[in-house]
């Protein structure tokens, strides 16, 4: 997998201290290196990725190999320190790495690290392949450590998840640190910052000029037609000119690729010698129109805008949004040789996004005789299958039963339901729809006080899973006592981190390396912040959750209640329901209300319980007003083994 590629790239170059925060598509890079530690490297999963990002700064200072992993997302938690120590420099190398998520597939939003780098002025590395991605990461290191300087290793999902062989040399413990030596220049004041800038801005053209040279920058081919991609993109280019080539021998001459694989600073040389020998250009990549724009850039430069036309992103050729394809790359490709064979001055003449010149946002018209890449030869759509809650996954219990103590005691739509980052954000879906406001790690909890200051007449929840806790929710339940907030915390705690592949945390008692330590208790963590009305009760109790939230309602202040129950992935019980057809009444009520998979009616309108997915949490049948259902759990009648 590339991001194992990644893992076993980072430990041949000698990493000694590897942190961060788990996020998809970035966690398996750390699990590898823990999994592959050959001794000598410290492996940890921090409480959030700023606090990862200083332990891999502090690693750097002391002339270690270090590395921070995690998603885009976590990019925006970590930016302060970030910032900061390309301001000051590193002694041993420092790689930042960086997954970002197109589409965005399990993310809140679409963001483009490059950008970041550039922002930053951080030189960023981008990865096409697992193998690329294997000796990419060993590259940055080099150029970290050459120059002093923190490296962004910048990758995205298909690369992370895409699989290849590649040949990794024996794994040997790292050297030991030269060690911390000191010195003012590690030492962050705003005079220090000032001619420190003026070196970032000045080494610009140094690191351009070697990344024209690197090996992992390439100009392929000399048709008329650039080509300008970088990343998977660069993939999809390659495989699409081959299905085109299939089609239609000797097409693929009719191109020029040139590969960026390092951003920022932009390989300027490499980019000219691109403009000199193409007549017009498309650029394919993944998320902004980054390379695109340096393009625009240089050739407005260079003094010739007008020579060589530029498509891409800007120009609607391709889409502005979510992941690109083989079929969308081959389809433009495609119309690009049409219209340089039958028009060969429309690209020039046309306005920018025209039909002339613009080879369309995939919708455009291909040439005859040749088969689109469309849906008929992809064959039919998958069927959509939105996320749900796992059948038997606690927080269902959780959000059903704030649900059920709300409807009794407020009126309706007095109560806000402020969601997180998480399993439990799935709480928004019919029948539950227990999630109405979600916003990023952490912030349901400030969200919650920020309307209750503005609006008394609503009583706010916040949700918040036990790992999300301890990486962004203790800072906000501290603001939330200091405040005198009035609302009641949920902390849902399943005992893992779920959503992102059960990584341990500082509530479980066990590191990443594999150490038992004391846990960090949430209650205890509660109590000494001050939180002064504290609950702990089982949330697939339905009765003894309800009385709890219950009592909640009617109390005031910051109130917390942990809902405390394993995650059904990790510990699965011994015994599953089942339904007695005879008693069962129809009424729906289990499916209606809960909505668990494992659920469903039969022909004659009968509820049936699926095996296969059934936990034997119980909850179902503490619904069921005539005890049709089989459980082990509190409120129902017989119990089914497995």
């Amino acid at each position: 997998m590339g991001n194992e590629a990644i893992a076993a790239g980072a430990l041949a170059a000698g990493v000694q201290v590897v942190a961060g925060y788990p996020g998809t598509p970035s966690s398996e890079v750390l699990e590898t290196i823990a999994k592959r530690n050959p001794g000598g490297v410290h492996v940890e999963w921090s409480v959030n990725e700023k606090a990862g990002a200083e332990v891999a700064a502090g690693a750097a200072y002391s002339g270690a190999r270090s590395m921070v992993t995690m998603k885009q997302m976590g990019l925006n938690v970590a930016s302060d320190p970030i910032m900061c120590v390309n301001y000051i420099g590193v002694k041993g190398g420092m790689v930042i790495y960086v997954a970002d998520d197109p589409g965005p597939i399990s993310s809140q939003t679409e963001q483009d690290t490059r950008h970041f780098g550039k922002y930053a002025r951080i030189p960023v590395f981008d990865c096409d392949s697992p193998e690329q991605a294997f000796q990419a990461v060993q590259d940055a290191f080099a150029f970290s450590e050459a120059h002093g300087t923190p490296v962004i290793l910048r990758s995205t999902t298909r690369v992370c998840h895409a699989c290849a062989n590649v040949d990794v040399p024996e794994i040997k413990p790292p050297a030991p640190a030269e060690g911390f030596v000191k010195d003012s220049k590690w030492v962050i004041f705003p005079g220090l910052s000032y001619r420190n800038k003026q070196k970032l801005v000045s080494r610009e053209k140094e690191f351009a000029a070697e990344f024209s040279s690197y090996q992992g920058n390439t100009l392929e081919g000399s048709g008329p037609i650039g080509i300008a991609c970088g990343g998977i993109s660069y993939a999809y280019v390659k495989e699409a000119l081959s299905i085109l080539e299939a089609q239609d021998a000797g097409i693929s001459r009719r191109f020029t690729v040139l590969k960026i694989a390092t951003p920022y600073p932009f390989p300027n040389q490499l980019a000219d010698a691109f403009l000199d020998g193409v007549e017009q250009a498309v650029v394919f990549e993944e998320l902004d129109p980054y390379i695109e724009d340096a393009l625009i850039y240089e050739q407005g430069r260079r003094g010739k805008s007008g020579q060589v036309t530029i498509e891409g992103k800007r120009t609607q050729t391709v889409p502005a949004a979510g992941e690109l394809t083989v079929a969308t790359v081959t389809d433009i490709l495609r119309q690009l040789v049409f219209v340089a064979q039958d028009a060969p001055t429309a690209a020039a003449d046309a306005p920018a996004g025209s039909d002339g010149a613009s080879a369309g946002s995939g919708d455009a018209p291909v040439e005859p005789g040749h088969a689109p890449t469309d849906k008929a030869a992809a064959g039919p759509d998958l069927p959509v299958r939105p996320p749900v809650l796992c059948a038997g996954c606690p927080h269902r219990g959780s959000f059903y039963a704030v649900k059920a103590a709300v409807s009794k005691a407020l009126p309706s739509g007095q109560a806000v339901y402020h969601g997180d980052i998480g399993c439990y954000t799935l709480g928004n879906a019919a029948p539950l729809n227990m999630v109405d406001t979600c916003l990023c790690m952490g912030a349901g909890i400030t969200m919650a006080q920020g309307m209750n200051h503005a609006d008394k007449n609503t009583l706010n929840f916040a949700f918040v899973g036990d790992s999300t806790f301890f990486a962004s929710g203790i800072t906000g339940t501290v603001n939330a006592v200091y405040n005198q907030a009035d609302m009641i915390l949920c902390v849902l705690d399943n005992s893992t981190t779920a959503m992102t592949g059960h990584q341990p945390h500082p509530g479980m008692g066990i590191t990443m390396m594999g150490k038992k330590v004391d846990p960090v208790d949430i209650v205890k963590v509660l109590e000494g912040i001050g939180v002064p009305w504290i609950r702990v009760v089982d949330p697939l109790d339905l009765e003894a959750s309800v009385n709890t939230v219950t009592e909640a309602i009617g109390q005031s202040g910051v109130r917390a209640i942990i809902f405390k129950s394993p995650c059904i992935a990790l510990f699965k019980p011994s015994r599953v329901c089942s339904v007695d057809p005879d008693s069962c009444i129809g009424c729906r009520r289990c499916i209606r209300e809960i909505g668990c998979p494992a659920l469903s009616p039969d022909s004659s309108g009968k509820a049936v319980i699926d095996p296969a997915l059934c936990t034997g949490c119980g909850l179902c049948g503490q619904l069921c007003p005539v005890s049709c259902i089989g459980t082990d759990r509190p409120g129902a009648g017989k119990e089914v083994s497995r």
